[in-house]
């Protein structure tokens, strides 16, 4: 039996999110999975989800009331695992702009989440990405596999440098839809990513054990 088996992952549950198709993945791919959006259960599950779909002020809102973004501070600070997957993912840079209107994110990276400048938008459907080498959230996945994307909006420019050598610099996935943009980041404890890897069959299946295989 997996090691995995034994590991708590807590879906966070703020009401931007398909919690669901998250928790069914995640359940999958060995985790003992709770939706909820309990404090204590939040804080100590050994990894915690934050999904997001919708506008990205909106998800900020309501993941607030919730004190979820203080739930992410806190763990992440204690170095406890925390995964971001679509807007889950865009509210953890420091701001983003929908229609002109301008909202904090959560400021764990510098960085604006803007409009994608592509032929067609929403970018929707099947895309193939560029992840470093040693990436551990990609282990075991070919080159050309492909992941599931839906959204208008991206971070164009990574924004976030680092000149500590002691200090290991985020590893940064792009995809490109009309231009680059990040696709993903593993960061420490905090991981994220664009795409749905709950909607992205086996290679999202293995993503989200390499995932939990960290916990």
């Amino acid at each position: 039996m997996s090691s995995a088996v034994s590991k708590k992952v807590v879906v966070f549950d703020y009401g931007f999110g398909n919690v669901r198709s998250a928790e069914r993945a995640l359940a999958r791919a060995g985790a003992d999975v709770e939706i909820t959006r309990d404090y204590d259960k939040a804080m100590n599950a050994e990894g915690l989800l934050v999904p997001g779909v919708g506008a990205f002020a909106a998800c900020m809102k309501g993941l607030t009331e919730a004190r979820g973004d203080w739930i992410v501070g806190r763990r992440l600070a204690g170095g406890r695992p925390v995964m971001g997957i679509c807007v889950g993912m865009q509210i953890l840079f420091a701001r983003g702009i929908e229609h002109g209107v301008e909202a904090e994110g959560l400021d764990e990276w510098p960085g604006t989440v803007e409009p994608l400048e592509a032929d067609v938008v929403p970018h929707m459907g099947w895309n193939t990405v560029r992840a470093p080498q040693d990436s551990r959230l990609f282990a075991g996945l070919d080159a050309d596999e492909r992941y599931y994307f839906v959204h208008s909006y991206a971070v164009r420019r990574w924004e976030l440098e680092v000149h500590n050598p002691h200090i290991r610099a985020p590893k940064v996935t792009w995809a490109t839809h009309g231009e680059p943009f990040v696709a993903a980041v593993e960061n420490g404890a905090l991981w994220a990513t664009q795409f749905h890897p709950e909607k992205s069959g086996d290679a999202g299946a293995q993503l989200l054990k390499n995932w939990i295989g960290t916990l």
